[in-house]
């Protein structure tokens, strides 16, 4: 097999052709990858990012596996920017090797002035064969910028510089090399799940009691709290009631939860108390896929090292 990055594309955005009455993703990894210099190319799926299952990203990740035990340098995977940083994520938690896994797509459809599916697909083929970008994990590239899986979110609806991380990118792609501001730092992955659990994501609102959390029939939950971790009592009851395991996180999507500064019913204290686990710095759409991932195992212990800083 080649040495070269191999290349799987989903869908999403950079695919998306049409007329005035909207785009639809039509186009797969050849036409994609047409005059990159890159390895095996090939199309898993294509589907917008909305519609993307952990099933899918299953597929994606044996795929992966399979092409870098094969002898590929790295990885690419392109689709949908709706739900790149949670697939980002998901790669992040499970990928065993230090060469890199890739993700990348566009904010702007190949009918548009200025689409930047070509850019970013370029980076993104130059970090996953640069040998500084080994040991490093999961990476998002859009943009020139490269971030890390665990920080990055999508902050904004269309721009192009959509994605953003609260402690700043990792690096930029510049003349075709990434260059790193940051050592690498890897957690351990976690094993190939078999199968995976219901796991939803709740909002904590003003005047809000926990309702939908009581009715939720679900393995597990995150909630997304107010500032550092703090809930209704009415939430607060709701988390103590479940029976299954809840993770509480920061609705604000930067800073990280608090464990014993406030002490009111329904504080980040109070929560943890009532047998709530503080999900620390993973925002909540992280810490829903990485409690998807380590249900079972002791949750207490994973989110405390993985939602630490490095």
């Amino acid at each position: 097999m080649s040495s070269k990055v191999a290349v799987a594309t989903l869908g999403g955005t950079i695919s998306m052709t049409g007329s005035g009455s909207g785009v639809t993703p039509t186009l797969g990894a050849n036409e994609l990858t047409q005059g990159l210099d890159v390895g095996e190319v090939t199309t898993l799926a294509t589907i917008p990012g909305a519609s993307l299952t952990f099933a899918i990203l299953l597929e994606v990740f044996d795929w992966a596996v399979a092409r870098i035990r094969g002898g590929a340098r790295g990885i690419v995977v392109v689709q949908g920017t709706d739900t790149l940083e949670e697939t980002a994520y998901f790669l992040d938690c499970l990928w065993p090797f230090d060469e890199p896994i890739v993700v990348t797509g566009a904010m702007r459809h190949p009918g548009l002035p200025g689409a930047d599916g070509p850019a970013n697909l370029t980076a993104a083929v130059a970090a996953a064969a640069a040998a500084n970008s080994r040991g490093r994990g999961a990476l998002l590239v859009l943009n020139d910028e490269v971030h890390a899986a665990r920080w990055v979110r999508k902050a904004h609806s269309s721009r192009q510089d959509a994605f953003r991380s609260e402690p700043g990118p990792l690096g930029l792609v510049v003349e075709q090399h990434p260059r790193y501001f940051h050592p690498a730092h890897r957690f351990e992955p976690l094993p190939r799940p078999e199968a995976f659990p219901r796991v939803a994501l709740f909002e904590a609102t003003l005047g809000d009691d926990g309702f939908l959390l009581r009715e939720a029939k679900v393995d597990a939950a995150v909630v997304a709290a107010t500032g550092v971790g703090h809930v209704s009592t009415g939430m607060a009851d709701a988390i103590e009631d479940a029976t299954f395991p809840v993770v509480v996180a920061s609705r604000t999507g930067a800073g990280t939860t608090f464990r014993d500064t406030y002490a009111f019913a329904g504080s980040e204290s109070d929560l943890i108390k009532r047998g709530a686990v503080p999900a620390g710095w993973l925002d909540p759409r992280k810490a829903r896929i990485l409690l998807t991932l380590a249900l079972g195992r002791d949750l207490l212990q994973e989110f405390t090292t993985r939602g630490s800083v490095y």
